[in-house]
Parts: C-alpha cells; structure tokens; sequence
C-alpha cells in the first residue's frame, strides 16, 4: 500500500533515482537490473546480494559502447540486442532469485502485490507479453517517460488495480475528443465533441460518486409523498482521486476548445499529464498548459528546485504527522464521534483543531506532491496561501486549494456569466459554483450545506464591497475584526464538512451553545500543538521565505542535518497506524 508516507518514501526513492538515470537513453539498459536490485532490496538475503552483483557484472559491460548520438547531436535509444540481452539476464536473476526465496515466479509475486486475483493460469501468458513490452519500451525514444507513467499506473493499481482502466480509458478518450475538436472544421461539430466530454465525465464521476446519493435522496423524498419503492443502490468503491483527474482531463477539452492550448499531439504525454502521481490522488488540480509543455520539454535539474523540494516534502511531513494527525486522534476525532461526553470549551477547541488539521493535512500534502514533483523536474503552481490570514470569505477562497478555486471560477463561475449579467445574476451564479463545489467534495447534504455557506458569504461580501465605499487607508483594527470573523466564519462551515451527519453537526452546534467549562480533556501538550498550528500559519510570510532561501543555500550536509532532525520529529509524533489524508476520499 503505497498511500501511507513510509511506503511512499521508499516509492518515489526508486522512481527519483530511476527516473535521473534514463535522462541518458543508454542507462535504460540498467532498468532491468533495477528490479533485480529492488527485490534483493526487499528480501536481503546473502544469496540474493550475490545474485544480485552477478547480474551487475553482466549488465555492466552492455553499457559500453552503447551511447549513440544522430546527426542532430540528440542521444539514440539503446541497440535492440542489447536491450534483450540485458532483458533475459536480469529476468533470469530475478526468476532465480523469487523461487528460492518465496517458492514464487516474479509474475505472481507481482501481481500478488497489486492484488490481482483470479488470473490463475492466464499469468504465464503475461511473461512473454511482459518481456516484449519491456524491451520495445527501453528502445523508445521517450524512455524516461515511458517509465514515470509506468510508475504512477503502479502509483495508483496499489489502491485497486482495477481502476486503472477507468483512468487510462477516460484519459484516452479526452486526448480523443480534443484531438476530434482540434480538427474540426464547423462551429456545431466542435460542440458535440465537447458535449461529449462532459457527458463523458461527469457521467463517469456521476455513476461512481454520486449515484448512491441521488438515488438515496430520490427514494427518501419519494417516502415522504407515501410512495413505497425499493432502494437501488451501486455496489462499487469510490476510485480515489476521481475527482481530481476528473476535473484535469475535463480542463484540457475545454482549453482546446476554447482555442487557449493546441490539442496535445503525443498520446503518451497526454497519458503521462493526467497520471503523474505526485498529484494524481489528491491535487493539486494542474492545468494542462502548466504540465504538458514541461513533460514534453527535455529534463531539467537544478540543485536549488531540489533543495526547495526537499524542503517542501519535509514541512508537508511536519505538517500532516506532527501537527494534523496530532490533532485529529488525541482532539478532533473523540470530539466529533461523541460530543455529549465534552463540554462546550473542549468542542470549541475540536472545531478549532479540525480547521488546523484539515489545513496542515492538506497542505502538508500539497507541499509533498510539490516537493516531489520539483525532485523530478517539474514545477507544480502554488496551492494555498495562508488561507486563514484572509480578510473576508473572497479572500479566502483566493488563498484555499487554489487549484480547485480557480477551476470553478474559470470552467463553471465565468460560462454561467459571472458577474456579467447584473448583481442578482452574479449572486445566482455565485451560489450555484460554490454549491457544485461543495458536492464536488462529497456526495453528502452537509458538503452541499457548506458549499452554499460559503456561496451565500461571498454574495453578501460581494454586495457589500458594492454599497460600501471603499477606504483608501483602513484602520488596522478592521483588517484585524475581518480575520478574526472570517476565520471562525470558515471554522463554523467546516462542522458540516466535518460531521458525518446534520445530527452530529446539530450536537456539536448544541454543545457549543452550553457554554460548559470544564476541560479534563485539553492537556497542555494538546494545547501547545493546537497554539503551534493555529500561530504558526500567521507568522508573516518573510519568515517562511527566509528558512526556504536559508535551506537552500545550505551545504549539503548541514541539509542532510536539519532533514535528519525534522525525520527524527516526525517519527517521535507519528501514530502507530498511519491516518489517511483527508483529501484522498474525493
């Protein structure tokens, strides 16, 4: 399972390290061998390290000779040959290898791994499959590619495999449509493919998120009238991330629709854009003109982006471990699974908490995705911006999950007609995006709820920028009062996206109102973490810039020191059973 951190730490390791390599073509000899080296890795056994060296010595000498340059100067893949040969002799190794330390073939060992049953003797098929896949791969010219889709596949077939056809068949077919809106010659057929798309898509993210809810709250209105109707219901899991790949594919029709990109000519890249794992299961949501030209472009490394990177990957890890799961097991969780036993103050300080938490847990996660993604060249956008420092409800939707707030505005708020056709059209438009955003979270009244919460305030802050004249110099006491509103604005919504039901939001909402005292259940280092995560995020933003420069320019081992000392907080703090992002369930 790769979605807890330890596993994924291991995870991208192998992908950074591989992934550097192929940037030379001929070094896609030492693929194989990497599998060698994994799995000798995995079961360190003196048999397996000697086996393991053996397939080196034989690897090793392929390599000579096997860098060739076109008459354009542009590095040729490896020679066929000796793609095979190194092919057949590390499979051999590994083969070896497997059967004497798991009485196992590496076929079934991987498909073990992925969970894939009722293969029975259909997996002998897949070796020659397999081997010939293999080498055409390591002789294409877009080797390194190749593999970092390979990976994010297994990235995402270690939640289910099954749902990699899902992702790659609706990948497929937006590089279909935009391809088909692309060479389109008449207005009317450049509509219908994009119709397609959207009934494409929001049909898929229809029949596998929300089926279950339009259904249920159909059949609980038709009860209400006396009508008497079976349930129907959909047996099927929730395939992580669907929304946000969803809501990426979608994107890069619109965008070749509209004329703002050119349809992405390579299919490979296109598959690669919608899979690249470090933002595949929660975000952020990239738009295909930031990505696509970087995967097409040729790899680039700077010591600084990968300083900057690590730094990134260990504040996430700080943030999600030490502060948010911190908070959600020892606070927000025993609070909001049995309010009557906490008195007002202690649910205060829950509400409190799930609003640091959801905050460090998904920023911290969008700091890691960043951090990876800088580790192997590329460069995702910003995400969020100190949301709690916002001044009022708009302001804060420019500093939450900026990804999704700007997706809503430009593929949802702008089509209905924004704010072009009058105040009460805008209000309109502004509560129908933000309660779309709202179901886009979950398929649950209470995220509804706290969409149209949040659509409400921003038509209320909207009209009253309008009737109230604008001060040139505020005082700063009412920059201080709009935070200080906004931020328990923000912690009151955040009940309904929290609670599993109205009911619980409604006890929690009641215990507040007791105005009860006693708290044998806030320990002071309970208070200190929760003071750490609330003060933390409004330290001024030179500080934060200042560690980040100060990081980077750090020599190595003095990086290696502080990246030690940061490992060594997150492990004394970590749970013993790794808590999962909050943001993989949409």
């Amino acid at each position: 399972m790769l979605f807890n951190t330890l596993a994924y730490a291991k995870f991208f390791a192998v992908v950074f390290v591989l992934a550097w390599l192929l940037v030379r073509k001929s070094h896609a000899l030492l693929l194989p061998w990497a599998a060698v080296f994994c799995y000798a890795l995995w079961q360190p056994l003196v048999l397996n390290a000697g086996v393991c060296a053996l397939a080196l010595m034989l690897t090793l000498p392929l390599l000579r000779g096997a860098r060739a340059v076109d008459e354009a100067g542009e590095e040729v893949p490896a020679p066929l040959r000796r793609v095979v040969v190194s092919v057949l002799v590390n499979l051999v190794a590994l083969w070896f290898m497997t059967q004497r330390s798991q009485g196992t073939d590496p076929v079934t060992l991987g498909l073990a791994a992925l969970d894939v049953t009722g293969v029975g003797g259909w997996r002998w098929l897949l070796l020659p499959v397999a081997v010939v896949s293999s080498v055409v791969a390591l002789c294409a010219g877009k080797v390194r590619l190749i593999f970092i889709l390979l990976a994010s596949y297994v990235f995402y077939a270690h939640w289910d495999w099954r749902f990699l056809f899902l992702i790659w068949g609706s990948s497929t077919a937006d590089w279909l449509l935009g391809n088909a809106i692309g060479n389109a010659t008449s207005p009317p057929a450049r509509k219908r493919w994009l119709a397609g798309t959207v009934v494409l898509n929001l049909g898929v993210l229809g029949t596998f998120k929300y089926f279950n809810f339009f259904a249920d709250s159909l059949h609980a209105a038709l009860a209400g009238l006396g009508a008497s109707l079976s349930p129907v219901t959909l047996e099927v899991m929730l395939p992580i991330g669907i929304s946000f790949f969803t809501f990426e594919s979608m994107s890069y029709v619109i965008d070749v629709y509209r004329g703002d990109i050119k349809p992405q000519k390579s299919y490979l890249e296109y598959l690669s854009f919608v899979a690249f794992f470090p933002h595949l299961v929660a975000g952020p949501i990239v738009r295909p003109r930031d990505l696509l030209p970087q995967l097409a472009g040729p790899p680039r490394f700077s010591a600084d982006e990968a300083s900057e990177g690590l730094f990134l990957i260990a504040l996430g890890l700080l943030k999600k471990v030490a502060i948010g799961d911190y908070l959600a097991l020892n606070l927000v969780d025993r609070v909001f699974d049995a309010p009557l036993q906490y008195s007002a103050v202690e649910c205060y300080a829950a509400v409190l908490g799930y609003a640091v938490q959801i905050y460090c847990d998904f920023s911290g996660y969008t700091d890691i995705a960043i951090g990876s993604a800088l580790l192997l060249g590329i460069r995702f956008p910003l995400n969020f911006n100190a949301p709690y420092k916002a001044r009022n409800i708009a302001d804060f939707w420019r500093r939450w999950h900026i990804s999704l707030s700007t997706w809503l505005r430009d593929y949802l708020y702008v089509p209905l007609g924004g704010n072009r056709k009058g105040p009460a059209r805008t209000y309109l438009n502004l509560m129908l995006t933000m309660l779309l955003g709202g179901l886009w979270h979950g398929a649950a009244w209470t995220f509804v709820v706290w969409g149209g919460l949040h659509g409400a305030a921003l038509a209320i802050t909207r009209f009253w920028k309008s009737v109230r004249p604008s001060v040139a110099r505020a005082p700063a006491w009412r920059g201080w009062l709009g935070t200080f509103l906004t931020f328990h604005f923000v912690c009151a919504t955040w009940v309904f996206f929290r609670a599993r039901s109205f009911g619980e939001a409604s006890l929690i909402f009641d215990r507040l109102a007791s105005f009860t005292t006693y708290t044998p259940n806030l320990p002071w280092e309970l208070m200190a973490m929760l003071a750490v995560g609330l003060v933390s995020h409004y330290v001024p933003e030179t500080w934060y810039q200042g560690a980040r420069r100060g990081f980077i320019r750090l020599p190595a081992p003095a990086q290696a020191v502080a990246l030690f000392a940061i490992a060594s907080i997150v492990r004394h703090t970590a749970s013993a059973d790794a808590v999962p992002f909050v943001y993989f369930q949409f």
